[in-house]
């Protein structure tokens, strides 16, 4: 198809990044997924009124900048076609191989989930990017490649959308960046997203900056003379550049240190770049010797690396006239990790060989999603700002080995990053030979120690107070999780009652069916048990328990309402059908609810039960809770007959639950039996049982119990599965 002159640019311009390294049978897979993505994308504009097919091909060039292999490349050209068009991963997968489709699919954002707030889709979709993180690093590449565009182009955005989506950016992808290592893209998405969040203080630093261009050009050239010149004079080959520090740096230590432009030390900062790890030590010393160094402002990030593989020395001088300055000083290899971090990796073919190196480098993802596997959506968020945010400690062991840890952390913490029996066994510390209390603040530099003894008797309450990790918290919840459950049931449901009491409820006001459903569901439990459970171990609070469950009593009684609890309907009352595609007896236009507790679907025997302001609720009569109800006099003019409409087209939410031996690849089979079948999953949970069993628990979208029956029959057929049947929840 022809292409428009803006389309054709960058094409060509793509084409000729990657051309030069790439095989002819790359080719051909680049240009068959472009003519793909285009033909996707043809009838779709942007907000300035382009082809939206221009975004795709700048976001698959900053991945070529950034030396990414082929499979990326195309995946950045094909990252919006599940989500934006009729195309789908399997025929993704069929096109361009599944590695590609896995990397889309990462990028594709969860659209069929109907969520309870923003914060929880927000959550849901950040939780799925990052598992998909944790099995291919290359998807976040993209993505931030992908969001560095959309930050780019944020001026055609309305207002209250380029203030969401930069605070998005600045709290969750830019700190992705810079645990990535990839600086250059973490300043860049930094300072557009300042011009957006608080453009009065963004004008004010550009102002001064472009106020005094000339002479800040002028002092960086001449400082830039003077470190050539003096290493020139020992023999020493460098490239040598300087620069002021980019906006939003300026930004941050202005506003929180109270600062004016003129007063911070490194708003210049320059750069040292040679040959040898020795020559970085070499150049240091002539750097001293020229300048007068300031004192504490010195720092070796070469042998002692920080987390994200960043490497370099700095050092803060002050230059002949009386104006600090900051000098780094690396190796070209060095340099190429700081300005693409992980990316780097491909670009230049080293480190990237070994499954285990990859496993050790990304591992802090999989930690950042044990530590919030339990959380709700308002935690998840906050957690995970401050697990990205974190400034960090490095602390020692008595072996040498160096254990990253943030400011403020203590021996608990300490003890913890070593492995949880370590921790959870600990009965004293030391810290450089000397024994430390558990609250002691470690400092950079210390050799830390934990002291354990198998007769421990676990880990104190105490500590989740102390320790300043969410990894350690989280880790000490599990325990008392595992080892207390009762007596954390006892303790929190005191806790919870006291709370409940408090704010002026009661048990009763809350033990309506659909309410604990709904707040649970939100909050991620399965029974009130498990929340009794989580306020005892400390996995959240009573407070915010019960405020779950007056939001939801709030947003209930908003609701439509049917008509009172006495209502009795007369036998041959007519038939109204509802939007849920039920008929119910006698009432017109009333809510109505599937019950969560049997999840009724067409072709089930049901009945209705007209709750008191929440509607219609929809049950099975074969449900347990039916059966017990009905025996309820208080209750028997609440009941009301229902039958299935047309539901044509109609998907319905049902629960199965699985018993199977617990084997690799469990969770594989099944989801691998629902796509072949075509059926949607809601929600999919497994857990080991004990005695080599486990049990999965699968929320599905099916049209009827015709379809339900073909899933467990295709279930029932793996080997290692015992039972398949219907959840009661």
């Amino acid at each position: 198809m022809e292409l428009t002159a803006q389309v054709q640019e960058l094409y060509e311009q793509l084409h000729k990044k990657i051309s030069a390294s790439a095989s002819p049978s790359d080719m051909a897979r680049f240009e068959a997924a472009f003519q793909y993505a285009h033909a996707a994308h043809i009838e779709q504009k942007r907000k300035d009124g382009s082809e939206y097919i221009t975004h795709p091909l700048n976001v698959a060039i900053l991945v070529a900048e950034m030396g990414m292999d082929m499979d990326s490349v195309i995946a950045a050209l094909l990252h919006d076609v599940i989500e934006d068009t009729d195309a789908s991963l399997e025929e993704v997968s069929r096109k361009f191989s599944e590695s590609v489709a896995l990397l889309v699919d990462g990028l594709t954002k969860l659209r069929q989930v109907q969520y309870t707030s923003k914060e929880e889709e927000q959550m849901e979709n950040l939780r799925k990017m990052f598992m998909a993180m944790a099995k291919d690093i290359r998807v976040i590449l993209v993505k931030l490649a992908d969001r560095l565009h959309n930050m780019r182009t944020m001026q055609y955005q309305p207002p209250n959308k380029q203030k969401q989506i930069s605070l998005e950016t600045m709290e969750i992808y830019a700190p992705i960046a810079h645990r990535l290592g990839m600086q250059r893209i973490k300043w860049e998405l930094e300072d557009t997203c300042l011009k957006y969040l608080d453009p009065v203080g963004y004008e004010e630093i550009t102002g001064d900056i472009e106020k005094f261009r000339s002479e800040n050009e002028g002092f960086i050239e001449k400082i830039c003379d003077e470190i050539k010149e003096r290493l020139a004079a020992a023999g020493q080959e460098a490239t040598v550049y300087g620069r002021v520090k980019h906006i939003y740096s300026l930004y941050r230590k202005m506003y929180s240190q109270n600062k004016q432009i003129g007063e911070i030390y490194d708003y210049f900062a320059f750069r040292v770049v040679v040959n040898t790890i020795t020559e970085c030590y070499n150049v240091l010393g002539l750097i001293h010797d020229e300048f007068k160094p300031i004192p504490g402002r010195f720092k070796d990030y070469i042998s002692t690396p920080k987390p994200n593989l960043y490497q370099s020395l700095h050092t803060a001088v002050i230059g002949t006239d009386g104006t600090p300055f900051e000098v780094q000083i690396r190796t070209w290899e060095m340099h190429n990790t700081a300005e693409y971090g992980i990316a780097a990796h491909w670009k230049y073919k080293q480190g990237m060989g070994t499954k285990s190196a990859d496993e050790e480098k990304f591992s802090w993802i999989r930690r950042l999603l044990e530590n919030q596997q339990e959380m709700d959506a308002e935690d998840f968020i906050s957690t995970l700002k401050v697990d990205m945010f974190a400034d960090e400690v490095f602390v020692f062991t008595p072996k040498g080995d160096v254990i990253n840890l943030p400011a403020g952390a203590t021996p608990i913490d300490f003890a913890y990053a070593i492995n949880s029996a370590v921790g959870n066994n600990m009965v004293g510390a030391k810290v450089t030979g000397r024994l430390v209390n558990y609250d002691y603040i470690l400092k950079n530099g210390d050799i830390a120690e934990a002291i354990t003894s198998k007769a421990g008797h676990g880990p104190s309450r105490d500590w989740m107070t102390i320790a300043k990790s969410n990894e350690a918290r989280t880790k000490i919840r599990q325990w008392f999780k595992k080892e207390k459950r009762e007596e954390n049931i006892i303790r929190g449901k005191s806790s919870f009652e006291a709370e409940l009491k408090r704010q002026g409820l009661t048990m009763d006001a809350i033990s309506d069916e659909e309410l604990q459903h709904s707040v649970l569901k939100r909050m991620t439990f399965q029974t009130l048990d498990d929340v009794l459970a989580a306020i005892g171990y400390g996995g959240v609070t009573s407070v915010r328990v019960v405020n779950r469950f007056k939001d939801e009593l709030t947003r209930l009684n908003k609701l439509q309402t049917v008509r009172s609890a006495a209502l009795r309907i007369p036998v041959d009352a007519p038939k109204k059908v509802t939007e849920s595609g039920v008929e119910v007896q006698g009432l017109d236009n009333c809510l109505t609810k599937f019950s969560r507790c049997c999840c009724p679907v067409p072709g089930d025997d049901i009945i209705g039960f007209i709750t008191r302001g929440f509607g219609v609720s929809i049950h099975r009569r074969d449900c347990p809770n039916v059966k017990e109800a009905m025996g309820k006099d208080e209750d028997k003019g609440r009941w009301v007959e229902v039958s299935w409409a047309n539901a044509k087209d109609q998907l319905f939410d049902t629960r199965i639950q699985i018993f199977a031996k617990n084997k690799d690849g469990l969770v594989l089979d099944i989801v691998t039996a629902l796509n072949a079948l075509k059926v949607k999953v809601s929600s999919l949970n497994a857990r080991d049982i004990g005695g080599g069993n486990a049990e999965v628990y699968i929320t599905v979208n099916v049209t009827g119990a015709d379809q339900l029956r073909e899933v467990i029959n295709r279930i029932q057929r793996f080997n290692g599965i015992m039972e398949v049947r219907r959840n009661n929840a």
